[in-house]
């Protein structure tokens, strides 16, 4: 899953894809790259000011469009804790909603019910956009999937079908980096609630901090962290350097024997 953020403070990318041109062209590098998936943001979940509903449809909607007109054999999804921004965006092409707010606003399961679309159930304790300073968990993993099945059983009483149910744990969403990393150790017991489980672990302060790295310079454990969480069983990983993750990927699949190499010659000629 490749990300393009429409936003001016995003992370990683500090707006780099903010204008709608410099993100149409980040949909088509991705897709050059190998990327099976576009995740399109347009209000970042860390805590800054506030955006309206009216602005994260004016980033987000021409994007979607845009993207599944250019690339119809993607999964296109949309990062939005709003329902009517979901709705907007499954009407406009999305096929997935990713949902960092856990089901907070439980018509978000009502809207993805209503359609065609898929919904991911991310854990965090705050609503976005809102400070959680120094979580505290007696055991961070236990809790966290705790989390993620009740908030799946809802969905489904909702009308979700659980074929189209997706889970992630949410790494370093009000989470500091001893609990994210517990958490990535410990991530079969996540993957274990039989759901496909998607991991966001690029370029995040986990890695930062543990590495003692910057922003720009997270690359090598951002791709130990995501082949490690495949081998726990993730199926999605979330990644902002996309040419390098699909190496990483493609290989640790091949390994697992779930891929063939793409020319098998040495030692066989």
């Amino acid at each position: 899953m490749a990300i393009v953020n429409r936003t001016p403070d995003s992370f990683h990318d500090r707006g780099r894809t903010f204008g709608l041109i410099a993100a149409i062209d980040a949909v088509d590098q991705a897709a050059a790259e190998g990327a099976d998936w576009i995740d399109i943001g347009g209000v970042p979940f860390a805590p800054g000011p506030e955006v309206t509903a009216q602005e994260e449809l004016d980033r987000v909607i021409p994007l979607v469009e845009e993207a599944t007109r250019r690339h119809p054999q993607m999964v296109i999804s949309v990062d939005t804790y709003r329902p009517e921004v979901a709705r907007r965006s499954i009407a406009a092409g999305a096929g997935v909603i990713n949902d960092t707010s856990g089901l907070r606003d439980f018509a978000m399961a009502e809207v993805v019910a209503g359609s065609a679309a898929s919904l991911t159930i991310v854990h965090s304790l705050a609503a976005p956009r809102t400070a959680f300073p120094r979580p505290f968990y007696n055991d961070v993993t236990a809790e966290v999937a705790d989390f993620l099945r009740q908030r799946v059983e809802l969905a489904v009483d909702i009308g979700v079908p659980p074929e189209r149910i997706i889970i992630d744990p949410g790494h370093d969403l009000n989470k500091n980096t001893y609990h994210t990393l517990e958490l990535t150790r410990r991530l079969n017991e996540i993957t274990a609630i039989g759901y496909p489980t998607l991991v966001a672990v690029s370029n995040k302060d986990f890695i930062g901090e543990t590495l003692d790295l910057a922003q720009n310079q997270r690359l090598e454990g951002t791709l130990a962290a995501a082949v490690f969480c495949i081998v726990q069983g993730a199926r999605i990983v979330r990644m902002h350097d996309v040419r390098a993750a699909v190496s990483a990927v493609r290989l640790t699949e091949a390994i697992l024997g779930f891929r063939a190499p793409a020319t098998a010659r040495h030692n066989l000629i």
